[in-house]
């Protein structure tokens, strides 16, 4: 059984349809999760930190395939920004209080950061995404996601 933690329960509470899935705790990339849950590897999809240029704003979250990279510099137009850049995985963590390969947008609700979703994700009826903690992932409809962390859409990965 997966575990359960506050994004499962915060779902439960929202009567969000969702599938969680168990993996090895150890920290897995978006290829290693979907080859070991035996699923496409274009619907999982990665968390990414991304540090706005201007001090003492807000960090990004970018979710993006877990086969791409973020473009900075469509992040950046997407947003409005000159430019963004990428904190090391040290840094990451520091900013959201959760390990690399568990963050997560739905572990971060209410916590102040801008979700950007790659526009690819609508074009599948479920992705998955980190549980907010190693170990979990949770597959549901890219517009659920959106709606819960107040995310739009934009093509944001590359290539």
């Amino acid at each position: 059984m997966p575990p359960i933690n506050n994004v499962t329960r915060f779902l439960d509470a929202k009567k969000v349809k969702y599938r969680a899935f168990e993996t090895p705790a150890e920290k897995l990339g978006a290829l290693e999760t979907a080859q070991f849950l035996k699923i496409n590897p274009e619907v999982v999809f990665k968390t990414i930190v991304v540090l706005r240029q201007k001090a003492g704003s807000k960090p990004i979250l970018a979710v993006v395939p877990g086969s791409s990279e973020v473009d900075l510099k469509l992040l950046a137009t997407a947003l409005g920004e000159k430019k963004v850049s990428l904190p090391s995985e040290r840094e990451a963590e520091a900013l959201t209080g959760l390990q690399a390969g568990g963050i997560s947008p739905l572990a971060l609700i209410n916590k102040g950061f801008q979700v950007l979703i790659d526009s690819s994700a609508q074009g599948f009826p479920e992705i998955h995404i980190s549980g907010g903690q190693r170990g979990l992932n949770i597959a549901l409809p890219p517009k659920d996601l959106a709606s819960l962390t107040n995310a739009r859409f934009a093509a944001i990965k590359h290539p």
